[in-house]
């Protein structure tokens, strides 16, 4: 492992341990949904006002980044359980392991109405792209049709074109979901201190981080060898990038993960490259494509061998993500591009 990525490993592992992103705030016996007087509340999710009288007590979650948030907020007791393919790493040593542990894994296969159905679920919080799918008519719409509701993750909200996704600032969208749900189960003081946690841990990455002339420019590349698949200004790399010092070369695209052309990257000429490590294709073999591939031979992150690799719950929307900002700032100090 080249010294940069294990230096990016290492200061993510301080920082779960260290920083808060694995922050728990002890639950008290009964405290979730208990509140009697709490109920009916109203949030605003995705830009629809829901209105629930009394907490969901059997959710079904789709993705790791997503069942993080509930197990952040110690709402394991109101799930029925998650589903989330076994690609995303190791789940034995995160800050939430307990959670794991007490929680069904539904499937390590996609998400379905049949699924939520067998698990009796009251409500599915999973999001467009992260679970919800016209095209296999998995759909919040669908699902009203069975009588189960549904939470959106922020991140995957539609901003009215067609289906590009991203209505607000991805740290801003794990905020607002920590919010809601903390409305909606009756935890307000829990996701308000987890908040408020988080801020503070991202506010001291950014005090140490690269400033000025010195930000480097930075390109994340999740998979593809034809066209990359990237992120976009409202999928977590972007504040991930922006916040630990980095230019986001992608800043401009309004949708969250999205396909460009290699002739954008190649014009953008990034200084660093930040590979999503998951899936069937290893972080070792996506570095191994960009390394060999030509039209990348004179972009810069390529000449001087500046690439990181973070894991895709980092990069998604999750608790995890105040301490990917503090890793990858790490790393890119370390380049001192």
């Amino acid at each position: 492992m080249p010294t940069f990525v294990r230096s990016a490993a290492l200061a993510l592992a301080a920082a779960l341990v260290l920083g808060g992103c694995g922050a728990e705030v002890a639950p008290q016996a009964g405290d979730a949904g208990s509140g009697g007087g709490h109920y009916p509340v109203t949030v605003e999710n995705c830009g629809q006002k829901k209105t629930y009288d009394k907490a969901p007590q059997r959710v079904v979650t789709n993705d790791v980044g997503i069942t993080e948030i509930m197990f952040s907020l110690g709402l394991e007791d109101h799930m029925a359980g998650y589903v989330m393919p076994d690609d995303k790493g190791d789940l034995t040593s995160v800050p939430w392991k307990g959670g794991y542990q007490k929680t069904k894994w539904l499937s390590k296969k996609g998400i379905n109405k049949e699924l939520v159905l067998d698990a009796r679920a009251d409500l599915v919080f999973a999001g467009w792209n992260y679970g919800f799918n016209e095209g296999e008519g998995f759909t919040p719409a669908e699902l009203k049709k069975v009588g189960i509701d549904s939470y959106l993750l922020s991140e995957s909200c539609r901003n009215g074109r067609g289906n590009a996704r991203g209505i607000m600032t991805p740290l801003e969208a794990l905020y607002t979901d920590l919010r809601n749900l903390g409305v909606i189960f009756d935890v307000e003081d829990r996701a308000n201190t987890l908040i408020g946690t988080f801020q503070k841990q991202v506010a001291k990455a950014q005090a140490n981080a690269l400033k000025g002339a010195d930000r480097p420019r930075v390109f994340l590349y999740d998979d593809g060898q034809d066209k990359p698949f990237t992120s976009g200004a409202y999928a977590g790399p972007h504040d991930i990038i922006t916040k630990a010092g980095g230019d986001h070369v992608m800043k401009d695209l309004k949708d969250t993960w999205t396909t460009v052309g290699w002739e954008t990257v190649v014009a953008r000429d990034p200084e660093v490259i930040v590979i999503n490590n998951y899936g069937d294709t290893s972080a070792a073999q996506k570095r191994k494509f960009l390394k060999s591939y030509p039209p990348l031979a004179n972009v810069s992150a390529i000449k001087n061998d500046r690439i990181v690799v973070l894991d895709y719950v980092d990069l998604v929307e999750s608790p995890r993500n105040p301490a990917a900002v503090a890793s990858l700032a790490a790393a890119l100090r370390n380049f001192g591009v």
